[in-house]
């Protein structure tokens, strides 16, 4: 049985999400002898390079980074293989190719923050909420061909609560997977475990997020309307377009208004309504564009109706 110091681990990770992982395993004393993470990009108006939240945290940590533009490329081939990795885990990363994956001898593990085989893909935590669960989970699996397939190691549920949106569960899920990591660690160092394989079925997916999926589209129930505001809150964003322009909607409230036609666009008791196919729902906080997110009753001081306005449910 391998001890903690002596099992050389190989963290592949990009974003907070990851880092909260990364600090449970260092923090446990494993030994983490190498983190591959994203190469730095330019952002801001000044195009300064930016290191990804997983860089910062290695670097502060004293740990070697790995930053390849290219995962097929030799010079990272052989670096990986100097840092002589047993195991390999990976959070929030690009797809791995087949000869980084299956190089350890005791394999590569990911964290998904689905309970799988539901919610493949990338954005689990936002098509949970949009599509009205009640519960989700993290699950650690190890990888193969097909992504998210692999057999699965470890899976706690975690409830999704009605006033949950997209940051407050990916917090939870987070810290939830961040200690699943560690007990999945802690299992494989005694070598006893069975893996569980994914059954294949007809599971909800989780693509990536596009600009498309967040226009409201007001034709939908308010239940509809007010889970894909949840689900895309704080970020990306749901949003409507009124009198040619863009309003990010934050939070909302579906009230027992029966609607009138959908997208139109009311005040009421000093409300901001708008009808959606059964209900109205009763904006919280936006962000008008060109300004900053501000509770609606603001946005109204300056918001003035003086003929029927629908919110646009199309480009």
């Amino acid at each position: 049985m391998l001890n903690k110091k002596d099992l050389r681990i190989v963290f592949f990770g990009t974003p907070d999400f990851a880092v909260a992982s990364l600090k449970a395993i260092i923090d446990q004393g494993y030994n983490v002898v190498g983190v591959v993470t994203a190469p730095d990009k330019p952002a801001g108006r000044g195009y300064e390079l930016q290191q990804s939240a997983v860089k910062k945290f290695a670097v502060e940590q004293h740990l070697n980074v790995l930053q390849p533009v290219n995962l097929k490329a030799d010079d990272f081939n052989i670096a990986l293989a100097e840092l002589k990795a047993d195991l390999q885990i990976v959070i929030a990363f690009r797809m791995l190719p087949e000869k980084v994956w299956n190089s350890p001898p005791l394999g590569t593990f990911n964290l998904h923050a689905s309970f799988l085989p539901n919610y493949r893909g990338a954005a689990p935590i936002n098509w949970a909420i949009i599509n009205g669960e009640s519960s989700t989970g993290v699950t650690t699996f190890f990888l193969k061909h097909a992504i998210d397939t692999g057999s699965i190691l470890l899976q706690e549920p975690t409830p999704i609560l009605p006033e949950d949106n997209v940051g407050t569960l990916h917090d939870k899920l987070m810290l939830q997977g961040a200690q699943l990591v560690v007990k999945s660690l802690d299992l494989i160092l005694t070598g006893n475990y069975e893996l569980q394989e994914q059954v294949e079925g007809d599971y909800k997916h989780a693509s990536k997020i596009f600009t498309e999926h967040c226009l409201i589209d007001w034709h939908k129930k308010a239940s509809e309307v007010h889970n894909l505001v949840r689900g895309l809150s704080p970020f990306p964003t749901a949003f409507t377009i009124i009198n040619g322009k863009k309003l990010k909607i934050f939070e909302t409230e579906i009230t027992e208004l029966q609607s009138t036609q959908a997208g139109v666009v009311e005040i009421i008791d000093k409300a901001l309504l708008i009808s959606c196919a059964d209900k109205k729902i009763k904006l919280l906080s936006i962000q008008p564009e060109g300004k900053k997110r501000m509770p609606a009753i603001d946005y109204l001081n300056g918001f003035r109706i003086t003929e029927p306005t629908i919110a646009q449910s199309s480009l």
